[in-house]
């Protein structure tokens, strides 16, 4: 069998070098090229050499400074489907867009249950959300018979070198005997996970739109809990400042992020092959002590 020619256009982004990596465990099967895309020189690099595109550039945080927006459009839409089709004209086989749960909106508030299923239709809540549904709806056009377009919606997206309220969390576990505890749930997903889903949508030359996540949902005072356990930390969780959270939830917003509610209903996850190669714990474990 003769190895796929994939073609990774983001260069240095954190899911296409840990991709890279994780196809290392099949060196015979694949052959990974890493393609800027800033400035115009990409526009001269030949694509028809190539079975994939994986398409993983973009602005990745969340910024509400209204003078960034024309950049997030100019990035995470405009530069997408401008790659997209490139790709298509160049008859590549498959292209690969890595969009994000965010264009469901935001977190709920604390206490209030959230759950995506199937029928519930994105409505974001800020530019960076937008500009991601936009370049989704764009490359779905570029779709046909001979040109198969894969849309991923990842939850939030953890593990080495990982950046966000992840990062954060880890840090408070070090530090703090004591964390708030908080019945909430999160959809996340490990990034080895997310890298075997993207292979197997290679391998199994799909097309449509994907929703993986780990196999259990995240409560962020259990999470909390374990990073310090892992560390070698004890950490106490304690209701007693839960009233504060509630009242404070509205003038701050990052509460709802860590400890609103916002998960895919477990049945749109699934596939017909196991990509989920880590659950929490262990996913956490290898995170932690990859990051000593």
């Amino acid at each position: 069998m003769s190895r796929r020619k994939v073609l990774i256009t983001g260069k240095g982004s954190y899911v296409g070098t840990n991709f890279i990596k994780w196809l290392e465990q099949w060196p015979d099967q694949h052959e990974v090229v890493e393609l800027s895309v800033r400035g115009t020189e990409w526009k001269e690099h030949d694509f028809s050499i190539y079975d994939v595109v994986l398409h993983v550039a973009g602005i990745a945080h969340v910024s509400t400074d209204p003078s960034m927006e024309q950049q997030y459009y100019k990035v995470n839409r405009d530069l997408a489907i401008e790659v997209a089709e490139k790709a298509k004209k160049e008859h590549v086989k498959q292209f690969i867009f890595t969009s994000s749960i965010i264009v469901y909106g935001d977190s709920s508030h604390i206490n209030k249950k959230r759950i995506i299923d199937k029928n519930t239709k994105p409505q974001p809540s800020n530019f960076y959300g937008n500009s991601k549904l936009q370049a989704e709806e764009g490359i779905s056009l570029l779709e046909s018979d001979d040109f198969k377009v894969v849309i991923i919606r990842p939850p939030m997206i953890y593990g080495k070198g990982s950046k966000g309220n992840y990062l954060k969390l880890a840090k408070i576990s070090r530090i703090s005997p004591i964390f708030p505890n908080v019945d909430n749930q999160r959809s996340m997903l490990h990034i080895d996970n997310l890298c075997e889903f993207i292979r197997l949508m290679i391998e199994n030359k799909e097309k449509g739109l994907f929703f993986p996540q780990n196999d259990e949902y995240v409560n962020t005072s259990e999470m909390v809990k374990i990073i310090a356990e892992t560390n070698g930390k004890k950490i106490k969780l304690v209701k007693g400042f839960n009233p504060f959270l509630f009242l404070l939830r509205r003038y701050v917003k990052v509460l709802n992020k860590i400890f609103g509610n916002l998960v895919y209903e477990q049945s749109i996850s699934e596939y017909k092959v196991n990509y989920r190669k880590k659950n929490l714990r262990e996913s956490i474990m290898a995170t932690e002590l990859e990051n000593q």
